[in-house]
């Protein structure tokens, strides 16, 4: 049982794990985009270091972006097998592929404009996919996973467990006459705001575990909740725009889910919400859709006919021009746009009217990669460019940090209480952040190991192939981006 990764190992992005087993039969878990920086990005335009054609099948593990965003590249290489995943994921990867789809050929049309001027075209790299592409990969979506239940996969008895982390995700449990391995795809915050926590896994032999927290704890969720009521409280007062970046899959759901129960029981004023995100708004109809699989809160709001994630003042914004009449908008008002860390979408146009007015509050509710615009206004900077203007940072900033879609030290090490001992490989994480984990499995009486970028490893065995080390990590560039950069 080999592992080779291309993508998330020793960073947090691109997630693509190629499984070679008995007889030869190979298997890729996630086919991600790498988001970040150039440099992490230039990897979507590299060759894999294997033939797609050769592949036996796909599985997702669930619908972001660095996890499903280069399976219409695998298509245009080649690969013409089954993609399997749960109903959902099968539902937000449409949403997810389309819409990346028509960001990358817009931009690709706008670069070309530039470069043309310049006389420098030729160094324009074109887009990855088009819609076309997208809908050639959709045909070979195959929805059948369920939770709990075993199917047969490339004769390999495959069994998903919820993972907690967005709407459909899973862990895989991957039986075989090799031995057991669970690949736990992104683990879920026990504390999430919309989902149930993640089911315990069987014993296993080896367990391919992300780790994008696994060097700290988050904020409890009473405290994360106190935190935004007050930061919603202290921003009415001061009778501006309310600004909350947010990424359009699980992070808008559960913001609109929080703000119609602070509403509702009165914590807070009810004024104008605006949904800035057409992107946002086509993915909760998957929630209404699965919302079953929801906490029993927000499923029961839903099996009565009523809508968990609209405040009584909802306004869903869809097109550009209404987006900018917003800004023309009188009085204060709350406007969750995208993206989540600030580095495009509409978000930025509110931030260049409003950022420098002392009567704006500026919420972010997900992590600020340091090289992000957003991570610039967390790290206190006065001005900064948006859109090729420079803007002063009057307005007040609030972080909160409690929202994480994503499991912490405690979560990972609860995950693995019922695992047996297995081996523990390390992926989707920085480095440091997995140095520090492998300490706290050690203590555990467990071998963890990081699985380097792009080499194979041997699962079931002590150590790498072609001779190296065990737990070598080898030097990949990035960016300091943690997952939320592919809500």
């Amino acid at each position: 049982m080999r592992l080779q990764s291309f993508g998330a190992a020793c960073t947090v992005t691109g997630s693509m794990h190629l499984l070679t087993l008995d007889g030869g039969r190979r298997l890729l878990i996630d086919c991600g985009l790498f988001q970040g920086g150039e440099a992490l990005e230039a990897r979507n335009h590299e060759p894999y270091g294997f033939d797609p054609a050769d592949l036996d099948a796909v599985i997702l593990t669930h619908a972001h972006l660095d996890h499903v965003g280069r399976l219409p590249l695998l298509v245009n290489r080649g690969y013409r097998g089954p993609v399997y995943c749960t109903p959902p994921t099968a539902a937000l990867a449409e949403t997810v592929l389309l819409d990346s789809a028509r960001l990358q050929v817009e931009g690709y049309r706008q670069e070309l404009r530039r470069a043309r001027r310049q006389a420098r075209e030729h160094e324009v790299l074109p887009p990855l996919y088009d819609e076309e592409d997208v809908h050639r990969t959709l045909a070979l979506l195959r929805p059948v996973l369920a939770f709990g239940q075993r199917s047969e996969v490339a004769g390999l008895r495959v069994t998903p467990g919820r993972a907690g982390h967005i709407l459909g995700s899973a862990y895989l449990l991957l039986e075989c006459s090799d031995g057991r391995l669970i690949m736990s795809g992104d683990l879920g915050n026990r504390e999430s705001g919309l989902q149930p926590d993640f089911t315990a896994p069987p014993q296993a032999d080896a367990v391919v575990l992300e780790t994008t927290y696994a060097n700290r704890r988050h904020r409890a969720w009473p405290e994360t909740l106190a935190e935004f009521r007050d930061a919603l409280r202290q921003s009415v007062r001061a009778n501006g725009k309310i600004l909350i970046p947010s990424f359009a899959i699980e992070r808008s759901q559960t913001i609109l889910h929080t703000l119609k129960n602070l509403m509702d029981s009165g914590e807070v004023p009810r004024i104008p919400v605006f949904l800035d995100s057409p992107m946002a708004a086509r993915a909760t109809r998957a929630y209404f859709e699965f919302g079953g699989e929801l906490i029993p809160e927000v499923r029961d709001a839903l099996h009565s006919g009523g809508d968990p994630f609209a405040p009584s003042t909802l306004h869903e914004v869809l097109t550009g021009d209404e987006s900018q009449r917003l800004n023309r908008y009188d009085g204060p008002a709350i406007i969750l746009a995208g993206n989540g860390m600030m580095t495009g979408g509409r978000i930025q146009h509110h931030l260049r009217h409003h950022l420098w007015k002392p009567g704006t509050s500026l919420i972010i509710v997900s992590y600020q990669s340091p090289l992000s615009l957003g991570g610039q206004i967390v790290a206190g900077a006065e001005t900064v460019e948006i859109m090729g203007e420079d803007i002063a940072v009057r307005a007040q900033i609030h972080t909160i940090g409690g929202f994480s879609a994503h499991a912490d030290q405690d979560d990972l090490l609860a995950f693995l209480e019922t695992t047996g001992s297995p081996h523990v490989w390390l992926v989707h994480g920085e480095v440091p952040v997995m140095d520090a984990f492998v300490p706290e499995l050690a203590s555990r009486g467990l071998k963890g190991d990081i699985v380097p970028d792009r080499q194979e490893v041997n699962l079931l065995g002590g150590g790498f192939g072609r001779g190296a080390r065990p737990g070598l990590a080898l030097e990949v560039p990035h960016a300091g981006v943690r997952e939320e950069a592919g809500e």
